[in-house]
């Protein structure tokens, strides 16, 4: 394989290239809606988010990050995709010249995957990188890891879904584990469990604490950028976590919060009414954004705006707790919260969202319910 200086390298019937217009990039964000077009555990993503991920002039996060793009194309055909990134705050935070490779989809074929990836490496070289990992994207609010196992389970929207060739081919170019996450599937009683209730009890009144159910949007307006702050803070130590900044707050406060049920989010409040926790579930929009298959008209809207009002499952989307108030019991007011909501909703299956194979914390609290792992996901790393 030879690198022909043109932004393309070349071998086995394989051309990498690199993105450089407009229809290059539309065919970049396409690819995976073929690619998996009839899978029933393929969530395709909404064209105009993704549209908005790529653009430099929408995505802040473009502020700190450079990225590159490759399509790979067999015998005139289009076999495969790749984005590279690097993620400067990232760099400097934890002092790792780590670039990423994300948007990975590609045909079952060994040779596409490796040139692809070997691509982005040669990329993550020439700007000085010495280790390349992922899949992840520009901030922790992309959807991260290779899916390990779960191959036969519907994916969440905040997840990736990939075929299980992905792995193989992926440790074959030489990539190892570097962190894993895990996600539950969870059912519920028509009653919040005792224990939840007796302990949510006993932590309410030690800890002087008061829960506040949105009624308004301008009860959510109040609390906006205090919940992001909170997420700057709870999750600064999760792995590759890159705290926002202001234009990126203000950017997923505008995306996000619009579209969050009012009373699918719960807000707890110190005796001083400062936010010391929250916690964010949904309805499951996966099966509504299948029917939407990437767009949102002429008819997916309708979709979206039918699952979010009549659904059967739900997902748990964010929960924080301030450092402070960590390992007091805090968990189990907002479980106890998002229980009564989906029970209202009558809402019964529930999927956590990836957690950190480590974050024993969380995970205890599914002790409590009839609940077992179903999916693994994997961030995996190369050194360069």
């Amino acid at each position: 394989m030879v690198y022909t200086g043109l932004g393309e390298k070349i071998g086995e019937g394989i051309i990498v290239k690199m993105v450089e217009t407009d229809q290059e990039l539309r065919d970049f964000i396409s690819f995976p809606y073929k690619l998996y077009r009839n899978n029933p555990y393929y969530v395709p993503p909404l064209k105009k988010g993704q549209a908005t991920i790529f653009s430099k002039d929408k995505n802040p996060a473009f502020e700190h990050c450079i990225s590159q793009y490759w399509l790979a194309f067999k015998e005139g055909r289009l076999v495969g995709r790749i984005a590279g990134i690097i993620n400067y705050s990232f760099i400097d935070k934890w002092n790792k010249k780590y670039a990423r490779f994300g948007w990975f989809d590609f045909e079952d074929d060994e040779e596409v995957a490796k040139s692809l990836l070997a691509a982005c490496e040669g990329w993550a070289k020439e700007h000085g990188m010495e280790a390349i990992h992922g899949p992840m994207g520009f901030t922790n609010f992309d959807p991260a890891g290779m899916l390990i196992e779960g191959f036969d389970q519907i994916a969440t929207i905040a997840a990736l879904y990939n075929y299980p060739y992905y792995v193989t081919c992926t440790e074959k170019a030489g990539y190892q584990k570097d962190v894993d996450w895990m996600e539950y599937k969870i059912s519920l009683d028509k009653k919040v469990p005792k224990k939840i209730e007796q302990l949510a009890s006993v932590v309410k009144r030690r800890n002087k604490v008061r829960i506040i159910n949105p009624q308004n949007s301008h009860d959510i307006d109040r609390y906006a950028h205090e919940i992001f702050e909170l997420i700057n803070t709870c999750y600064s130590h999760l792995y590759g976590m890159v705290e926002l900044t202001e234009k990126q707050i203000q950017f997923y406060i505008k995306q996000y919060l619009p579209i969050i049920r009012k009373d699918f989010i719960s807000l707890i409040i110190n005796e001083s009414g400062a936010l010391i926790a929250f916690g964010i579930i949904m309805p499951s929009l996966s099966k509504a954004l299948q029917k939407a298959n990437g767009r949102l008209f002429p008819f997916g809207f309708l979709h979206l705006f039918v699952s979010m009002r009549k659904n059967n499952m739900g997902e748990l989307w964010l929960i924080a707790v301030r450092p402070d108030y960590q390992g007091k019991g805090i968990n189990a007011l907002l479980m106890e919260e998002a229980n009564k909501a989906y029970i209202k909703n009558k809402i019964f299956t529930v999927e956590t969202n990836p957690e950190l194979e480590d974050n024993k914390q969380i995970q205890s609290l599914w002790d409590y319910y009839d609940a077992f792992q179903h999916k693994r996901r994997r961030c995996y790393i190369k050194y360069l």
